[in-house]
């Protein structure tokens, strides 16, 4: 599913950031419960969330989305 994409995406880029999901969650003003399951998949990420999430990963939407081509 394209939800298990998207947060398999999000776990990477925050692992490779070396931050834990409550630092992410914290930066992107979210609860750590919803990012981590938005990182499970089993949570539907609205693109509002989605964007806080990429600021706070300081990633750009084409960047997010280009790495899904390395996959």
């Amino acid at each position: 599913m394209i939800t298990e994409v998207i947060g398999a995406r999000i776990k990477d880029l925050r692992l490779e950031m070396g931050l834990s999901q409550e630092k992410l969650a914290l930066k992107a003003e979210l609860d750590r419960t919803y990012l981590a399951g938005v990182e499970r998949g089993i949570r539907n990420v609205t693109v509002i969330s989605l964007a806080k999430i990429l600021g706070a990963l300081d990633i750009t939407w084409s960047d997010f989305f280009d790495g899904f081509n390395n996959k």
